[in-house]
């Protein structure tokens, strides 16, 4: 009943707000345009959520299979309620609403298996409310501007979209135009959630999701500015320039506004798309190699971190005249800087836990706020089972069975995970979210068993550690002392390298028949 009631009360605000702007001006509205429209559906879902959650687990004896069964229900049903509130309010909605479907392993599957469709349900701009904010922000039409302009976007995601163009002098360009609504409504809609959230505070106090309206307060209006997007591709295009498979999308200034974004126009497949990769005959362990190299250089040398890796973001193509395989990097309107202290302390608790060094793995997680918590951190961090974190991360393989294992223990687990969230630093929030989207990349090509993204990962810790060391002395044989110990310990990992090649090669299972064969016959 009371259900029923608030799908009334919220399906009548809609209708009176629609209708009476209708009689005012004698022209139809989305109903979003009105604040009491977005207001009104975001109470009523929460109220409905919080209801089904107080009613639905009242009488079900805890620990008993039927009390999981009914709490798994409960889930999927918020989590759908909570998708299609984020697809009716659009914009910082469905925002939030993607980054809580990349938590995985950190919030319970039904939620992360419903809102990953976020990704792929951003909300269109008509041609008209394009046209209309490409006037406002360029003083010109498009006829005035292009030679030719696709009505229809290569991609739409909660801010903008991205048409395909060709200016006047030929250049093919990608146009990346916010959604004109978007500016107006973000700063009301975080303030929304912020009082949402409070409010199930009180009803459960275990729920801890005041982080995510911070982190969308502090990040929202810096993704929301396109010059601040440019500027930040050229500084990680400079940044890893190194990279000879990277290529990021020159920026396009002397057309390119807050709200709209000139970029030279790249194409390819998306990087969890393996049937393009077969087709294509590119090298998916060579790519998620790639791919960690990109990353590790990001988070333990330079401390600017690309946050939105989502699939859409990152696309793969074969070079036709080098035959190399390229990584081309979009939308960088989220970055992460890293303080250096957090950084190297971040980069230290890596390097622990690759070599299953449990006194350290504790020291450098409560060091970055982890507290007693710290198994659960570690186990968050990685995405594997605590025992695997023990036995070390890099020798045993990723198993179906320990992935269920993690999933069901996030579950139970979810209120220590929340205070973890909130006693952790801010800048370690969106770094959990970038290895969560990595991961799924990984999944999708299915080379999560490799252990290169270790190996690549330990080379940037080992390489950021010596530069900080050698940053902090003046004495030449200290420097010398610190550079020797990186060669050996850069040396130790090409060799443990080169062993793990031979291991699985052709050779290398020769060599264990002969032994084996040796063995039986001793």
């Amino acid at each position: 009943m009371a259900r029923r009631a608030l799908k009334l009360a919220s399906f009548a605000t809609v209708a009176v707000a629609t209708t009476g702007f209708y009689l005012y001006s004698n022209k139809p509205l989305d109903p979003n345009d009105f604040g009491v429209v977005r207001v009104g559906r975001a109470v009523a879902t929460t109220a409905v959520i919080t209801y089904d959650y107080l009613t639905s687990l009242r009488n079900v004896p805890r620990g008993t299979e039927e009390y999981e069964y009914v709490k798994s229900q409960v889930h999927l049903r918020s989590a759908e309620r909570l998708r299609d509130l984020c697809c009716a309010n659009r914009g910082t909605f469905i925002k939030v609403g993607q980054h809580l479907g990349a938590l995985d392993y950190l919030l319970p599957e039904e939620y992360t298996h419903t809102l990953k469709v976020l990704h792929s349900q951003a909300p269109q701009s008509s041609m008209q409310e394009i046209e209309q904010v490409i006037r406002e922000d360029l003083g010109k039409e498009i006829k005035e501007l292009f030679v030719s302009f696709e009505d229809t976007p290569l991609g739409a995601a909660s801010l903008a979209q991205v048409h395909k163009a060709v200016l006047r002098d030929g250049r093919t360009v990608a146009v990346k135009v916010q959604h004109p609504k978007v500016q107006a409504q973000s700063a009301k809609d975080i303030l929304l959630m912020e009082v949402l959230l409070l409010a199930v505070k009180q009803i459960f106090p275990d729920f801890e999701f005041m982080w995510l309206a911070e982190e969308a307060k502090k990040n929202l209006p810096l993704e929301l500015d396109f010059l601040n997007e440019g500027r930040n591709a050229e500084k990680v295009a400079q940044m890893l320039k190194r990279f000879d498979f990277l290529k990021v999308p020159k920026i396009y200034w002397d057309l390119s506004t807050r709200r709209v974004l000139f970029m030279e126009f790249m194409e390819g497949g998306q990087v969890n798309d393996k049937a393009y990769m077969e087709r294509n005959g590119i090298n998916v362990n060579e790519l998620s190699r790639n791919l960690g190299k990109l990353y590790s250089e990001m988070i333990f040398v330079n401390g600017f971190v690309h946050c939105d890796p989502h699939p859409g973001n990152v696309l793969v193509r074969k070079c036709p005249t080098t035959c190399k395989t390229h990584i081309i990097l979009l939308d960088h309107g989220l970055y992460q800087t890293l303080t250096d202290s957090f950084r190297l302390d971040y980069c230290r608790l890596w390097q622990a836990l690759i070599k299953a060094d449990m006194k350290r793995v504790k020291k450098y997680s409560q060091r970055l706020g982890a507290g007693d918590l710290y198994p659960l951190f570690a186990c968050m961090l990685t995405a594997r089972s605590w025992e695997s974190v023990n036995r070390g991360i890099d020798r045993l393989p990723v198993t179906a069975k320990e992935d269920v294992e993690i999933r069901t223990n996030a579950a139970a687990y979810l209120p220590q995970i929340n205070t973890l969230l909130n006693n952790i630093p801010r800048q370690m929030l969106l770094l959990l979210k970038t290895n969560d989207l990595l991961r799924g990349i990984e999944s999708a090509l299915q080379t999560r068993a490799s252990a290169s993204s270790f190996l690549n990962m330990s080379r940037c810790c080992i390489r950021a550690d010596s530069m900080y060391q050698r940053s902090k002395t003046d004495s030449l044989y200290r420097k010398a002392q610190i550079s020797l110990s990186e060669a050996l310990g850069l040396w130790q990992i090409s060799l443990y390298e080169l062993f793990l090649r031979l291991k699985g090669s052709q050779l290398g299972n020769w060599v264990s028949a002969f032994l084996s064969w040796m063995h039986h016959c001793s």
